[in-house]
């Protein structure tokens, strides 16, 4: 909920209960936030493997669910960092591992399209929840409209609990440091690793300064908040249909084409453009080609890993993503004041590192290829 709807919440805090404070200190609720749901990733990987996914779901939907509660009580920053950034995305990302490695081990030959469809439903949580969000607070306050969302959640999960099963039998072993660095041996796994942490570190910082974009640039409140439906809209077909695509192609070409699109949306687009229609166009291109790579990560992993160790390496991949997701908005925030309100820095900065993790890509590919130009891979 929150990272697809994390520009929503920048916006609102920044401008009620959190208007004394600076963007870039507010921009840490988000960014705890999205640190919390990627650092667990080893730890709920590794107990996935060992253990399975009944109680990771349970316990993850409880956690959720009751951070959703705090938040509507939530009136302080500490207050908001202990339910937003800490309770609520501890529990989402136990839901969030489970089921993506859940899916990976019933599909083998379509395996990228079925990520695909499934984080699918993220997005569409991203175009429905903001819309809600906004509708509730403005008739209700913000108390209500997170408690309502809590009920939601709780609803939606009890289905997801009762629903959600593994192929593979869970495999019980010792819990080593070891084995979260094992992956850190081949080649191929570097590569990826360091692909996705520069590609998430350009990712975030557009998620979580989209709608503050949309106002800087006179754009309605209403229709700012809109952006982010917008983003998620195209992010829900950029995660289906190249999954189609990359089952015919490669995994790893279609990654290497969403990022060199994502680099070229940010600095051919969003960086010469200053106004509300391009501001929208943007919102849905970077929508599409970012949906791409939520969708294939877990896809790219599974393809260069043994399957009863995807969970653990999709753990440790995210590990290193969640350091990117601790530090690009806190660091959007210092660039935007450091070009006096403008957002040139900040949109070169984000450029700059999509660059760098399409290069990673494309290197992991001619790696596996053994430099062959025309290889499905």
């Amino acid at each position: 909920m929150y990272c697809a709807g994390v520009g929503i919440f920048q916006a609102y805090y920044q401008t009620h209960q959190l208007r004394t404070l600076s963007a870039s200190t507010v921009s840490w609720i988000p960014a705890i936030s999205m640190f919390m749901m990627f650092i667990t990733g080893p730890f709920v990987g590794r107990l996935f493997d060992a253990y399975g996914p009944r109680w990771l779901l349970l316990t993850g939907s409880l956690l959720h669910v009751f951070g959703l509660m705090m938040a509507s009580l939530s009136s302080q920053y500490y207050q908001f960092i202990l339910s937003q950034s800490i309770c609520s995305p501890l529990g989402a990302s136990m839901v969030l591992y489970s089921s993506f490695n859940c899916v990976a081990t019933w599909f083998r030959q379509k395996r990228a399209l079925a990520m695909g469809i499934t984080a699918s439903g993220s997005s569409l949580g991203g175009v429905i929840m903001p819309i809600l969000v906004d509708h509730i607070i403005t008739r209700h306050g913000f108390g209500w409209a997170m408690r309502i969302c809590a009920f939601l959640m709780l609803g939606l999960l009890a289905v997801t609990n009762l629903t959600v099963r593994s192929r593979l039998r869970p495999k019980p072993t010792a819990l080593t440091l070891t084995s979260y660095f094992k992956g850190f041996t081949d080649v191929p796994f570097v590569l990826v690793t360091m692909a996705s942490f520069l590609y998430s570190m350009g990712m975030f910082i557009p998620i979580t300064y989209m709608v503050t974009y949309g106002e800087h640039v006179e754009m309605s409140t209403g229709l700012a908040g809109y952006l982010v439906s917008i983003f998620n809209a195209a992010s829900g077909i950029g995660r289906i249909l190249p999954g189609y695509a990359a089952d015919k192609l490669g995994n790893f070409n279609i990654s290497i084409c969403a990022a060199g699109l994502s680099t070229i949306f940010v600095l051919g687009l969003w960086l010469p453009g200053h106004s509300n229609a391009t501001a929208i166009v943007f919102a849905a291109a970077f929508g599409f080609s970012s949906g791409t790579y939520t969708a294939l990560s877990p896809a790219l992993v599974a393809q260069i890993s043994n399957i009863h160790e995807i969970g653990t390496r999709s753990g440790a991949l995210y590990a290193f993503m969640s350091i990117s997701a601790l530090v690009g908005s806190p660091i959007g925030g210092s660039l935007i004041a450091a070009g006096d309100g403008e957002y040139w820095k900040l949109q070169v900065f984000t450029g700059v590192m999509l660059a760098g993790g399409t290069l990673f890509y494309a290197l992991a590919r001619l790696y596996l290829s053994k430099g062959k130009i025309w290889a499905k891979v």
